[in-house]
């Protein structure tokens, strides 16, 4: 790859985390039937699943973790000042370019500066359109009349709710500077170039955090927050080796940022942003109190001061952060046979036969299926058998149930959706009450009596780390 796109040497590739997607159930086009809807997708039954546990293990950091966060669920439907304010009416544009010759359209900022200049298609070589600048809002109408009096927008961004609630959350919950406010929820940009599957989407899912504090203490929050989320890709097992820190340039800082930095992953097309840390100043929180009139300082009663609020900004995409994850544990591996271990048909070897195996090595607390229960064969008492141990562990841990083909084979289709733990059920079981217990990773497998198997579970989940050198 080139300088630009970075150094990928991982075996992922869009195309095999797509097709792997669709056949496992973590995401379909939306709308397949018919034809499909371009810049729109549906997350299916584990990929639902791992949504949620990325945006769980998300706002259990930001809010169970620290006592002077809140949460929000603000509206998707805002009055439409509140654009005005933000800035997004005016500014909340991108730079559009047509080819007149092969009708592609592109954003004029990712056309080689020489086609550019030239005006000359990168695809065809046909003429370029002049700039022009379009809005990303979605804009709609509330109430029966179309017209410009009920004119109100998608929310482009979370943000915004979190903004126009602060005074709120603070009389309510009586919340002392510094604070925060979390929210995660969906968003809508009517973007015109969607591109890598669920990388840049018309609707997405973000997780944004707002944290307020004193002027002059903005820089040591920022650099604070900096530190605290980068620490957090490490604590959700991301490769390390594949983040790395860009500072936006004087011509790339928004129209509200004092600093801006994004932490950026190396996916296979290249490093892109993953999320963005930014000092907003007191930039929206002033634009709020001159649009709507109302007086948005805050009251320190212990120091006897009045002031707007400086805002720290982490945001990350959901669906983006869903795409890296997928991205970073997708492995592909020889299987090297392996001695049998517990009792006949326990062994991987002659399933395997030192075949390609695909796994995705999620950390476990996210994996959309934590345990499979597999009986070695389904009659003689074992499938009843398993069955009443899932019903033990689905209390606790996310299951699934396969007694369909070789048990091979069935390893390999939850190596495929990620399930970091196997449990066979065998003839054995029904002797002395032990199971078989399969770790993904390492593929090793271990005999341990039925009533410690959640408790092993839950140590193994906790204890896990990333042992992996790709």
């Amino acid at each position: 790859m080139s300088e630009e796109k970075g150094e990928y040497r991982g075996k992922a590739t869009m195309e095999k985390i797509t097709s792997l997607a669709k056949r496992r159930g973590f995401v379909f086009q939306s709308s397949e039937i018919y034809g499909g809807q371009n810049g729109a997708w549906d997350y299916g039954p584990l990929g639902v699943e791992l949504k949620n546990r990325i945006a769980g293990a998300w706002w259990k950091e930001m809010t169970q973790l620290h006592d002077n966060i809140a949460g929000l669920d603000a509206a998707i439907l805002m009055h439409p000042r509140v654009w005005e304010a933000s800035g997004h009416v005016e500014n909340f544009t991108d730079p559009l370019v047509d080819c007149k010759k092969c009708k592609t359209r592109f954003r004029s900022d990712q056309i080689p500066p020489e086609n550019l200049a030239r005006k000359e298609c990168p695809e065809c070589g046909g003429e370029l359109t002049d700039t022009r600048k379009f809005n990303l809002m979605f804009k709609s109408h509330i109430g029966p009349a179309e017209d410009s009096a009920g004119i109100i927008y998608l929310r482009p961004e979370t943000a915004q709710g979190i903004y126009v609630n602060y005074k709120n959350i603070i009389q309510s919950n009586r919340m002392k500077i510094p604070f925060g406010i979390a929210q995660t929820g969906k968003a809508f940009r009517n973007e015109i170039v969607t591109k890598n599957f669920i990388f840049r989407t018309c609707e997405f899912e973000q997780m944004e955090m707002q944290y307020f504090v004193k002027p002059g203490t903005d820089t040591e929050w920022f650099d604070e927050w900096k530190k605290r989320r980068w620490a957090y890709y490490e604590k959700l097992g991301v490769r390390m080796d594949r983040l790395r820190w860009h500072r936006h340039g004087p011509d790339e800082l928004a129209h509200y940022a004092k600093d801006a930095y994004d932490i950026e992953y190396l996916f296979p097309m290249g490093w892109r942003e993953l999320e963005g840390i930014h000092n907003r100043s007191n930039y929206d929180l002033s634009r709020h109190a001159e649009y709507s009139g109302k007086d948005l300082k805050y009251i320190d009663q212990d120091n006897n001061e009045r002031y707007l609020p400086f805002i720290i900004e982490t945001s990350a995409g959901l669906t983006r952060t869903l795409l890296m994850i997928l991205c970073d544990a997708y492995d592909e591996e020889t299987v090297v046979p392996e001695k049998k271990q517990g009792s006949e048909g326990m062994g991987e070897a002659a399933a395997s036969g030192g075949e390609q195996r695909t796994v995705l090595r999620f950390h476990p607390a996210l994996a959309p299926i934590t345990a499979a229960v597999l009986p070695l064969m389904k009659k003689d008492g074992l499938a009843e058998l398993a069955e009443d141990i899932r019903a033990e562990l689905k209390e606790d841990f996310s299951t699934d149930y396969d007694q369909a083909g070789a048990i091979g084979r069935r390893y390999r289709r939850q190596d495929e959706a990620g399930t970091p733990f196997c449990v066979t059920v065998d003839y054995q079981t029904k002797e002395d009450n032990t199971v078989t217990l399969r770790f993904r990773d390492s593929m090793e497998q271990t005999r341990i009596p039925r009533a410690e198997l959640a408790e092993r579970i839950r140590r193994e989940i906790k204890s896990w780390g990333r042992k992996d050198t790709m």
